[in-house]
């Protein structure tokens, strides 16, 4: 990638094949630094939730659309059959039109549950994953600096630790 796509996209640099070992942390320092402010992005929209949460109004919204439809519809019917045969056509489409509009509004209704319930399982996904290779990170003996508490490591990266540590 170019530097120039880098500045345009504002994204990280790559690390060049004959990157210094120096050069690579400092990369990587950088790229835990964007991930940092993603991730406080991230949050930021995840306190942002709980007012798009409350989807209670539109709710009773739409059920009091899908009740208003029903009863008119009732009251059409009604309307029709007490008609002559050839005007009652036009009141009984009527009445169907009335009919969908209310299967329209209890659709929208349980749509927009779904994919509440949707981006919900998706960030309890992603949640997880976070944790499972941060444990992953764990066992495999990487360490991973926490702040102001040290290195955290599990045991058998430790005695690896110390058996490699030359005796003085």
């Amino acid at each position: 990638m170019t530097k120039k796509l880098e500045e345009l996209f504002n994204l990280p640099p790559v690390v060049p094949d004959d990157a210094t070992a120096e050069e690579v942390q400092l990369i990587t320092e950088e790229q835990k630094e964007v991930f940092k402010d993603i991730d406080a992005a991230i949050d930021k929209i995840d306190e942002a939730l709980p007012t798009v949460r409350n989807l209670d109004t539109s709710d009773a919204e739409l059920d009091e659309l899908a009740k208003l439809a029903k009863d008119k519809f009732e009251d059409l019917i009604d309307l029709g059959m007490n008609m002559e045969a050839r005007f009652s056509g036009t009141v009984f489409q009527t009445a169907g039109t009335l009919l969908g509009h209310a299967i329209t509004a209890k659709q929208a209704k349980l749509d927009k549950k779904l994919r509440m319930v949707d981006l919900q399982l998706k960030k309890m996904r992603l949640d997880h994953q976070i944790k499972k290779d941060s444990a992953e990170a764990a066992q495999n003996g990487t360490a991973e600096a926490i702040e102001g508490q040290g290195t955290l490591l599990d045991r058998n990266a430790l005695l690896a630790e110390i058996l490699n540590k030359p005796q003085q």
